[in-house]
Order: structure tokens, then C-alpha cells, then sequence
């Protein structure tokens, strides 16, 4: 069990005092533990598919609750989303020897780490043998007090300084990896869950199934939609998909011009996920 390998930046960094980062944390952390891009629009009328169950589609971490595949879903157009390929989950600064195999048999190549400095330094992750570490800071330019404002921190996972860069890191990964992509925060529900709702949205998953998923973390986590800290509330992920359009005028534009993704990077995709 070691502590993650070098870092492999990719976002600038803000300036803030360790000790006011920490102080948010500490709030944050008291919890427990394009024409290829599909317009969310069309996507939003559909009767969710949950498919396979929250407990098959669990990864079963002792140190990370949330820790689970995104594959499974089916789309608009009848595919379905492969499994074994991406996965999302909360810090892994918590994993047994026995979770750290169970990444190694599923072949985890990159690990993407959305959280700020602090809560990389309080709680480094324990990688696998064999995978990447990479970091993509989301909030390393807003205000610390995104930490604990989850309002303001949806808004900033389009309108931030370093969000797109960082979402987009992912994407690049999932697109370039040879094995499976990791990604994670520190509870596996906010910058994660947008993460996921992103790629989902991506791939033609449904809006009604992209908000269960997103919800599957009160399920991980014992919490329910009233306590924001613990929990997750689709009020917050409408923010997020409100702010996309406010900012880009469609979801399909954020993709393209906040992301970055070209036409040929969500066929790649799409080509690797899609069944």
C-alpha cells in the first residue's frame, strides 16, 4: 500500500492559505466518508433505466462506499453502455489491500483526482500497482468557499476557472486510456456525480436515468436528498445543466467549446463505451 506516485498536473492551481482550505474541508469532510454529442434536451422525456442493480453495479470498497461502474445504462438509441471501462468513486485514501486488488483485476489504468490541494494533502489516495495518478483540480480557482457552498460550486463546474480544463482531462482519459479510468472527489457525489452526468448526457443516456445514477450516491452513502452535505439533491445537478446553457447556450456547445471535446473525440468515445 503506497502513497499516490508524482503528480501529473494539468490545471494552474489557486492561491489560498492552507489554513482556510483546511477549515472548509474539515466542513466539507465531517460526511461520511456537438452533432456526436447528444442534446440533454432530447434526452429528457425518457422513464429512467437503472440497469444493473445498485449492489452488481457497487465495486464493494471497504474504503470507498461510492466507489461503482458506470457502465450498464442503456441509451435513447437502444445501445448500451459497456461495463468495466470507467469508474467513479469517493477518495481513495481509504483502501484496504483488498480493495487495491480488486482495482488491479479491474485493470484501472488512470486515476483522475478532482479534489483541491488540501484535500489531496489531508487525504493522498492509494493508487493501485500499474495506474496513472493524474490530478484535475475542478475548484483550484473559485473561492475555498465552494467547498461547503454547493450551489455556488455546481455554478462553478462550468463557470470556474479551472473546471473545464479538469472535466476535460477526464474525457481525454477515458478517450486514450488502455485499461479502465478511475475518477473521484472526496465523497464521490458532487464533481464526481457532474463527471458522470456529463459523460452519461454524452453518450445518449436519458435525463431521467442520468439523475438516478446521480442519486445512487444517497444510496452509497445512507444519506438522503435533505442533507446536502451527505447527500445529493437534483436542484444541485439542475444547476450545473443550467449553467451550460447559460454560459453556452446548449449543452451540446458547452461540450464542444467549454470542454473542448471536437466531433472525432466523442465519436472515439462513444466507439469505446457503446455496445
Amino acid at each position: 500500500m503506497a502513497p499516490a506516485p508524482p503528480i501529473l498536473p494539468r490545471a494552474a492551481r489557486g492561491v489560498a492559505t492552507l489554513a482556510a482550505l483546511a477549515a472548509c474541508t474539515a466542513v466539507l469532510l465531517g460526511a461520511a466518508a456537438s452533432p456526436a454529442a447528444a442534446s440533454s434536451a432530447a434526452l429528457s422525456s425518457a422513464a429512467p433505466v437503472v440497469d444493473p442493480s445498485p449492489d452488481q453495479r457497487s465495486l464493494h470498497l471497504q474504503g470507498a462506499p461510492n466507489a461503482r461502474d458506470v457502465g450498464g445504462y442503456r441509451t435513447v438509441d437502444g445501445r448500451s453502455v459497456r461495463t468495466g471501462l470507467v469508474f467513479r468513486s469517493d477518495a481513495l485514501n481509504r483502501l484496504t489491500p483488498v480493495d487495491l486488488d480488486t482495482l488491479q483485476r479491474l485493470q484501472v489504468r488512470d486515476v483522475d483526482d478532482l479534489r483541491t490541494l488540501v484535500e489531496r494533502t489531508v487525504m493522498p489516495d492509494i493508487v493501485p500497482a500499474g495506474a496513472t495518478y493524474e490530478v484535475d483540480d475542478v475548484l483550484g480557482g473559485s473561492p475555498i468557499t465552494t467547498l461547503v457552498d454547493l450551489p455556488a460550486a455546481y455554478h462553478d463546474f462550468v463557470f470556474g476557472p479551472s473546471a473545464n480544463t479538469a472535466f476535460a482531462g477526464v474525457f481525454r482519459d477515458i478517450r486514450d486510456s488502455n485499461g479502465a479510468v478511475l475518477y473521484h472527489c472526496s465523497a464521490g457525489k458532487d464533481r464526481t456525480g457532474w463527471t458522470t452526468a456529463v459523460l452519461l448526457t454524452i453518450l445518449g443516456v436519458d435525463r431521467a436515468t442520468v439523475d438516478a445514477d446521480y442519486l445512487l450516491s444517497n444510496h452509497y452513502r445512507n444519506a438522503n436528498e435533505a442533507n446536502p452535505i451527505d447527500g445529493v439533491s437534483l436542484n444541485l445537478l439542475d444547476t450545473a445543466f443550467r449553467a451550460a446553457d447559460e454560459r453556452y447556450g446548449s449543452f451540446d456547445n458547452y461540450v464542444r467549446w467549454g470542454l473542448g471535446l471536437t466531433d472525432q473525440d466523442i465519436a472515439t468515445i462513444k466507439g469505446k463505451m457503446l455496445d
